[in-house]
């Protein structure tokens, strides 16, 4: 539906500008240091030398400064997007070891998932399930070490759905069909190094000794002594990621097996902060976890430099944000495709596509761009004790053609169904002569019914485009279905500024009770919806009742309201919307649904979907609390599969989520 395509919300609109590139995660640097390609080593210290005392402090000390400085950024940081940020260790090999001793260490090292990983014909019980706060998940590990994540659902008894499996660094098959993703970061080689250098140490008491102080002052630090940087293995996920998708985790291969004289170099809690896969899901369950690790919604660090927690990788265009992991419909003509990354500190930003980089930046946030389709995935550098250290490696976003034939699949038709009847371009309110286009309304009626329920559509397009004229199939659908429905148009901005969206959108209910019945619709079973700005006028016409007195209404005569994927804090959003809103802050806050509720508010359906535009799933989420808070009764949907548009396209499906919330609603 090119009509709707072109009437969506400008993203700068959403986004104040401090929080500019953070808000664009959902779903969430400077120095001087020399350029590295994609997955070369930088030249710096040898493990060696990064074993000796001086080395030890000062790496140690820069992870103070780090630790500060993101201390400080991620206070700036609101709560964005779809998913939260869960750290997950893969590749623990307990043994017999105590499982409490195992969410002990967790604990403290901020991990929230353990998977347990343990030979594929072992016949070890695994330990599954969320224990104090952690959540353990088991794998096993063939001869050719191909990791098996078994997938269950949440059911009693775990019933099995499904496998996970990923390839080991550097394999060599020819056919990889049916494999999830591949182990880019496995640190068995490194440990072993470790393990060499400490037998060889060993002869010499006072070297022993040295060590031994230096491993009880600076842990992490001393594990992190031999890390390399994986260069073939990611030359290899590069070379596969120009014909696939192929999601990338890290197998941290933690096993506290590194004692020699008895002191264990590597403890459990220093283990799981070495290497980690930080997993991007909407909750902390089996199912969401190995659904995101699948997907690719996740990105690699070595957390011991830093807490990586906040760090984003996202492309965006006019149909919504789209997480690492996901393909990224590429619009043919209109519009840009930009690729973006946030880092919570400094840090050296590469962005990688088909192997090579593309654009490199000193800072904490990379824009790009797009201007080819295919893989883009991002690297993240830090600089310690003057040497340059990998920190955290994206899983990709796929940027994919989106063809004719592929829009011309997913528009609805505009024709009418075989049981509704339309009239069209109905004045509902005097004025101006220009704005007479702008003051008329399209009822849509089933045929041969009296006494249908009501839904009365604003539509969206930032306030500032949009008409009635581009939701014939959505009203087309509900009408069908037996539900009288009405689509206004009203005056736009910035011509228009606020408050005169919603003053038409009044005018036009009013005109909707006083006579619907004339079209067989009951005035008495009226609900109001909108999606977008849409969404933000249906909440504030309902809410702040001083636009429904003018015309003797109140929220009264509304049963409930449909508030998809709206916005309902103008002023978080601030001088983004200042075109429509003004520039005033008392002016923003009384322009928004959020802070006008009250308790004789109808009930409220409020959706948000998966790649939506930025801000608006945590505004439906904040805005669904305040309901239920103020003890309204309100329900939160989350769409899955759906941008911002197509969100729209795909209300006129049988089986869509958005249209069967709205059909429960009324019916």
């Amino acid at each position: 539906m090119s009509s709707i395509q072109n009437s969506v919300f400008d993203l700068r609109l959403l986004i104040p500008s401090r929080t500019l590139i953070v808000l664009l995660a959902c779903c969430c640097v400077i120095g001087c240091i020399s350029a590295v390609s994609a997955g070369d080593v930088a030249p710096g210290l040898t493990p060696t030398q990064r074993l000796e005392t001086e080395h030890f402090k000062a790496a140690h000390e820069a992870r103070l400064r780090l630790a500060d400085e993101r201390e400080k950024s991620i206070k700036l940081v609101p709560v964005q997007g779809v998913y939260e940020d869960y750290r997950a260790v893969i590749g623990v090999h307990a043994g017999t070891d105590d499982p409490n001793a195992l969410g002990e260490a967790a604990k403290k090292a901020g991990v929230t998932v353990v998977m347990l990983t343990e030979p594929r014909d072992s016949r070890q019980e695994p330990w599954h399930g969320i224990h104090d706060g952690v959540l353990f998940l088991s794998s096993t590990e063939d001869n050719d070490g191909v990791l098996h994540f078994s997938m269950f659902g949440n059911e009693p008894g775990r019933l099995h759905w499904g496998e996970l499996r990923f390839l080991p660094p550097l394999f060599d098959r020819a056919d990889i069909a049916g494999f999830s993703g591949m182990q880019i970061l496995r640190p068995d080689k490194d440990k072993e190094n470790l393990r060499e250098y400490l037998k060889n140490s060993m002869a010499d008491p006072a070297v022993w000794r040295t060590l031994c102080e230096n491993f009880t002052a600076y842990p992490d630090e001393f594990l992190a002594a031999h890390t390399s940087i994986p260069s073939a293995a990611l030359q290899q996920w590069n070379r596969e990621l120009q014909d696939r998708a192929l999601a990338g985790i890290a197998n941290s291969a933690v096993a506290q097996n590194l004692t020699l004289k008895g002191v264990n170099f590597d403890p459990y809690e220093n283990g799981f902060r070495q290497l980690t896969t930080h997993v991007l899901a909407r909750e902390l369950t089996e199912t969401a976890v190995c659904q995101a690790l699948g997907a690719g919604h996740a990105y690699l660090a070595h957390d011991w430099l830093c807490d990586p927690t906040g760090f984003v990788f996202t492309a965006f265009n006019r149909f919504g944000i789209f997480p690492m992991g996901d393909a990224v419909p590429y619009p043919i003509t209109g519009g840009t495709n930009q690729i973006l990354a946030f880092s919570p500190v400094k840090a050296r930003l590469k962005l990688i596509h088909n192997g090579k980089t593309v654009k490199e930046t000193v800072g904490v946030k990379l824009s790009f761009d797009a201007p080819d389709t295919g893989a883009y995935r991002l690297e993240a550098w830090l600089s310690i004790d003057g040497e340059e250290r990998p920190w955290v490696y994206s899983n990709p976003v796929y940027l994919q053609t989106l063809t004719e034939t592929a829009l011309r699949t997913q528009t609805p038709t505009f024709d009418l169904s075989p049981n509704v009847t339309a009239q069209k371009d109905i004045v509902y309110a005097g004025g101006k002569p220009e704005d007479e286009p702008k003051h008329k309304l399209d009822l849509y009626r089933p045929k041969d019914k009296q006494g249908a329920p009501v839904f009365f559509f604003i539509h969206g397009g930032a306030w500032k485009t949009g008409d009635r004229a581009m939701y014939v199939p959505l009203a087309n659908f509900f009408a069908s279905k037996g539900i009288l429905t009405v689509v206004p148009s009203y005056r736009l901005a910035p011509k228009n500024a606020h408050p005169a969206q919603v003053e038409d959108a009044a005018a036009a209910f009013a005109w909707t009770v006083q006579h619907v019945a004339e079209y067989g619709g009951d005035p008495s079973r009226i609900y109001v919806g909108g999606h977008s700005a849409g969404g933000h006028l249906a909440a504030l016409l309902v809410l702040d009742e001083k636009y429904l007195k003018i015309h003797g209404l109140s929220s009264k005569n509304i049963r409930g309201v449909a508030a998809l994927s709206g916005v309902y804090n103008i002023v978080a959003i601030g001088d983004g919307l200042s075109f429509v809103f003004g520039k005033e802050k008392p002016g923003w806050k009384d322009a928004s649904p959020l802070f006008h509720i009250g308790e004789t508010a109808p009930p409220f359906l409020v959706s948000y979907c998966e790649w939506d535009y930025p801000t608006l799933p945590a505004q439906a989420r904040e805005f669904y609390a305040a309901l239920r808070t103020a003890g309204i009764g309100a329900k939160l949907i989350y769409v899955p599969h759906e941008d911002h548009i197509s969100e729209m396209l795909a209300v006129p499906r049988d089986d869509d989520p958005t249209a069967k919330a709205v059909l429960e609603l009324i019916k």
